[in-house]
């Protein structure tokens, strides 16, 4: 496999051009996944990756992630995608006119922005947003609630710059508390201690998701009904994991708590809870679960963009062959336009004959 990323950081290798849009322009990697090194420019509108499975197509998109976001849509901790047996890893390229630097090992990281150190993310965070879609994002609808917290949070970060602090307050006072409620013997006024922070962040972030929810349902339902060849009704539902009133339930909790040694209330309990004309999307089909978690990541792309005045980034992993004929154009068209594309896929058979989009061959 590294002969193949080598073999296509060779093809894809160009005189670097700068865009004065607001697009990502290049990206450059080292040590990364299967990619020894890897450059690449990309183009304002569509932009395809094309190539077989396992050579690194994925990997490129999840590097674009991580550069413009500091985030992986595919693992949590960012330390497993550095390259087997290498020490760190360097991710790099321009947003518009913005150089954008990140470095990561296992004992420490390092970002930069033209080439100026940041003590912390908040300004570096500020120059891009991105939407991701994959086709694991199905999980959102069907798999466990830790993956419909991440959609949110990935969203709402983008949408207030405080609230990737606020979320990781809530997470440190959380992993405190935890570590109390597993000593051998329950220490309530030492635990009392944390459930101040804990309470305090965690409101917040209640609030940034369940307003996150109430944005999201109108654009969500415009592109559900843009996509869809049905007419079906499309409603998302917050269902907090501390309650109404947090303080309240993490009091009324103590008991579990203690019993099973872990906080049981609490955001890092959140859900959202999905419904189709009235029925429990759990027992909808796996066309229409797709056409949900599609049009959720429409929904997001289409709110970012009106927050802030130009379209997300989208970042497309080879969804296009689990897609008929139809679903395919009425996902094309739904699209934003003017919105940057990076898309990957096996080959290009379904694009559509007039595209004039920048093409790179792995």
């Amino acid at each position: 496999m590294r002969a193949d990323c080598n073999r296509a950081r060779r093809l894809a290798a160009r005189p670097r051009r700068l865009y004065t849009a607001r697009v990502l322009s290049s990206l450059k990697v080292r040590h990364f996944r299967c990619f020894d090194a890897f450059e690449a420019e990309f183009a304002p509108g569509a932009n395809f990756i094309v190539g077989p499975n396992a050579r690194g197509k994925t990997s490129v998109l999840e590097a674009a992630c991580i550069l413009l976001r500091l985030q992986s849509p595919r693992v949590t901790r960012l330390a497993h995608v550095i390259q087997h047996e290498r020490r760190g890893l360097v991710v790099d390229g321009y947003f518009g006119v913005r150089h954008m630097q990140f470095y990561l090992s296992r004992e420490r990281k390092k970002l930069a922005l033209d080439e100026v150190e940041q003590k912390t993310a908040r300004e570096y965070l500020e120059i891009a947003r991105l939407v991701y879609f994959g086709n694991r994002d199905i999980e959102i609808v069907h798999g466990s609630g830790e993956g419909r917290r991440r959609f949110l949070d990935f969203v709402a970060a983008q949408l207030d710059g405080a609230y990737r602090k606020t979320l990781r307050d809530y997470e440190r006072a959380l992993r405190s508390r935890n570590l109390l409620l597993k000593s051998a013997t329950t220490r309530w006024r030492e635990i009392a201690a944390f459930d101040e922070p804990l309470l305090a962040a965690g409101v917040r972030v209640a609030e940034g998701r369940g307003r996150l929810i109430r944005e999201l349902q109108e654009p969500v339902n415009a592109a559900h009904a843009a996509i869809s060849s049905a007419r079906e009704k499309l409603r998302l539902e917050y269902v907090p994991g501390g309650g109404e009133d947090f303080a309240a339930t993490l009091v009324v909790a103590r008991k579990d708590d203690a019993r099973l040694r872990q906080t049981t209330a609490g955001p890092h309990r959140d859900d959202v809870a999905f419904s189709l004309n009235g029925l429990s999307s759990d027992i909808a089909s796996e066309g229409q679960q797709r056409t949900l978690v599609l049009a959720l990541k429409l929904g997001a792309a289409r709110l970012l963009e009106q927050h802030f005045g130009t379209p997300p980034l989208l970042l497309l992993d080879d969804i296009f062959g689990e897609l008929d004929l139809a679903r395919r154009a009425a996902l094309l068209a739904a699209l934003p336009t003017g919105a940057q594309q990076i898309i990957t896929t096996t080959h290009l058979d379904w694009a559509p004959p007039d595209s004039a989009a920048r093409v790179l061959r792995l």
